[in-house]
């Protein structure tokens, strides 16, 4: 579910909700000094490789995965 922005406007306060789009236009609709405030979405993102932030014990598995497989396996370890 979406975070969404909504201002008021008689106190111009501003809050997030966590809910779906159509509680949002409930909440909307049942509230009219309640106002939608646009926004950017938040992104994850991630810099490296997964395997370096992995557990020792993951990494081990990988190991063993690798060795019982194919000889030109790609698996990273």
């Amino acid at each position: 579910m979406p975070t969404y922005k909504i201002r008021n406007k008689k106190t111009q306060e501003t809050f997030e909700e966590f809910m779906t789009y159509s509680e949002l236009q409930e909440k909307l609709k049942n509230n009219p000094d309640l106002v939608h405030m646009l926004s950017t979405p938040s992104f994850i993102t991630q810099a490296g490789m997964t395997i370096n932030k992995t557990s020792d014990g993951w990494k081990d598995v990988l190991k063993k995965v690798k060795k019982g497989s194919a000889k030109d396996n790609k698996i990273n370890t």
